[in-house]
C-alpha cells in the first residue's frame, strides 16, 4: 500500500489527526472522495487482523479476562507462556490511546521474557477503549476519576499476587499517561515489588514516601514538559531514601517506545530502555 496512505491512517489511529482531516487528506491521495471511501475499510480491516495477530502465538496463553476493581470488573488482557508454572507478574499500563494493539504487543513482549503479563483497560467502567477512535478514547481517559482509576490498577496487584498462576511477585510497567499511573500504583500499593514509568507524570514529593517498590523511570531528553519534573522527583527519592534509577535518552522524545507511531519511536533509546527495563524485573521480581 501507498506509504503516505499508511502515514496517513497511522496519523488517524494514534489521535494525531481528527476523522474529518483523515479522510480529506486520503481522498487528496486517493484521487478522489469515492476512492477515499472505498480505502477506508481495507485499512480498517487490515488494522483489525493485525490486532488479531497479536493474540496468535504459538509460543503464549493469551485472551481478556476480569477481574474485580474499585468500580466493578475490570477487562484485561492477559498473556504468559504456554509451559507449566508459575510466572512472576508485571502490570502494563497503557497510553492515554487507551487498550490498543500496540499495548497488546508489548504486554506479549514481556509475556515472552517469562512473566505473566497483564495490561488492564482503564476504560472498562465506561465499556472498554472503543475500536477505531484513538480521540474518543483520549477524551474518555481524560474524564475517568483518577482516584477511582488508581485504585482499579492496584486492585490489579492484589489480583495477581493470589493468582493461580504468579510466583506471588508483581511489576508494574507503563507508558505516558500509563507511565504517570505506574508512579501512583507505586505510591499507593505497598504490595507493589517493582515499577518502571515510561515518560510518565511524576508524584508529589510527599506521595514519594509512601513508595515500597524500587523505581526505575525512562525518560526522553526532547520532552521539556515531563522532564521539567525530574529534578523534583531524584530529589524526593534520595530524601525519603528509595531505591531507584533514573535514565535520560538523548536525542529521544515523549513516547520514544513506541514503534507503532513512527514519528516518536526512537529504536535505539527504546531497545536499550527495554532491555534495562527486563533486567530490572528480572533481578526484583525472579
Amino acid at each position: 500500500m501507498d506509504e503516505k496512505i499508511t502515514t496517513i491512517y497511522a496519523d488517524y489511529k494514534q489521535g494525531r489527526t481528527n476523522r474529518r482531516d483523515f479522510v480529506r487528506k486520503l481522498a487528496i491521495v486517493a484521487g478522489s472522495s469515492a476512492a477515499a471511501m472505498a480505502l477506508l475499510p481495507v485499512l480498517e480491516d487490515n488494522s483489525l487482523k493485525a490486532s488479531g495477530d497479536i493474540q496468535d502465538d504459538p509460543e503464549l496463553t493469551s485472551e481478556f479476562i476480569r477481574y474485580p476493581g474499585e468500580t466493578g470488573e475490570i477487562r484485561a488482557f492477559f498473556s504468559h507462556q504456554r509451559v507449566n508454572k508459575k510466572f512472576p507478574a508485571v502490570i502494563v499500563i497503557h497510553e492515554i490511546w487507551g487498550l490498543n494493539p500496540h499495548i497488546l504487543d508489548v504486554t506479549k513482549r514481556i509475556a515472552k521474557e517469562g512473566f505473566l503479563a497483564m495490561a488492564p483497560d482503564a476504560l472498562s467502567p465506561l465499556g472498554n477503549t472503543p475500536e477505531n477512535d484513538q480521540e474518543k478514547a483520549m477524551s474518555l481517559i481524560r474524564g475517568l476519576d483518577q482516584g477511582q482509576t488508581v485504585k482499579n490498577f492496584v486492585a490489579a496487584v492484589k489480583f495477581l499476587k493470589t493468582n493461580p498462576l504468579s510466583t506471588g511477585k508483581v511489576g508494574c510497567t507503563g507508558f505516558c499517561w500509563g507511565g504517570g499511573m505506574t508512579n501512583q500504583v507505586a505510591v499507593n500499593s505497598p504490595d507493589l515489588d517493582a515499577a518502571v514509568p515510561y515518560y510518565g507524570m511524576q508524584p508529589k514529593e510527599e506521595d514519594v514516601a509512601k513508595i515500597k517498590a524500587p523505581i526505575m523511570a525512562h525518560y526522553g531528553a526532547n520532552d521539556p514538559r515531563i522532564d521539567e519534573g525530574i529534578p523534583a522527583f531524584e530529589e524526593a527519592l534520595k530524601k525519603y531514601k528509595k531505591e531507584y534509577q533514573i535514565f535520560i535518552y538523548e536525542g529521544a522524545g515523549h513516547a520514544f517506545n513506541n514503534d507503532s507511531n513512527p514519528e516518536r519511536y526512537n529504536e535505539k533509546a527504546a531497545r536499550l530502555a527495554w532491555s534495562r527495563t527486563i533486567a530490572f524485573f528480572k533481578e526484583k521480581l525472579i
